[in-house]
């Protein structure tokens, strides 16, 4: 998946970098869930936060990544992230409509970039369809936010905080296949 021994290398010795954000990715989906998120801007606040920490994220990953299609495709998504990110927090004011609509996308974009991973990743990852199964639930998220299922505060609060954990979980999972690789590639 990383395209080279030295990239599969580097990723290993940075396990615990992504242990550390899936951590914090679900103390803050923790958090998300105990606080009383009642205004737009404290919601579009939230919204620009999951999608900078996601920016910052997808960044570490490019530095780890050694080369190729996959370096660009994160690259690529940390900029989209961070534009989406700036746009919540530069336009608090907007509506609950433009907020679940900002989200949607995120959810969207970052659903359909990991199903592409688990399946290309399918070989050297035995644990692929926990991607794939994470993915489906962030596109579905996303079509549900997308819609006009009621827009009410307390479900864009829970879309934030169910990707939010979904994230975590990835994170948590893609740290202790890189620690057990680290240990794989230690004796050669």
């Amino acid at each position: 998946m990383f395209g080279t021994y030295e990239g599969e290398e580097a990723a290993a010795r940075a396990w615990w970098v992504f242990l550390v954000t899936g951590i914090a990715w679900l103390l803050f989906s923790i958090i998300v869930f105990r606080f009383d998120w009642t205004t737009v801007n404290a919601i579009a606040i939230l919204i620009g936060i999951v999608c900078i920490f996601a920016a910052v994220n997808e960044c570490l990953a490019v530095f780890v990544i050694r080369g190729g299609w996959w370096k660009a495709l994160h690259a690529v998504l940390a900029l989209l992230f961070l534009v989406i990110g700036i746009i919540a927090f530069t336009k608090p004011g907007g509506t609950f409509s433009a907020l679940a609509g900002i989200f949607s996308f995120y959810l969207l974009l970052k659903g359909t970039f990991d199903i592409v991973v688990a399946i290309a990743s399918k070989t050297v990852n035995e644990l692929w369809w926990l991607l794939l199964i994470g993915g489906g639930l962030q596109i579905a998220l996303a079509f549900w936010s997308a819609g006009n299922f009621g827009r009410q505060v307390i479900l864009l609060v829970v879309w934030v905080g169910a990707g939010a954990m979904i994230r975590g979980v990835e994170q948590i999972i893609l740290a202790f296949q890189l620690r057990g690789t680290k240990r794989e590639l230690a004796p050669a």
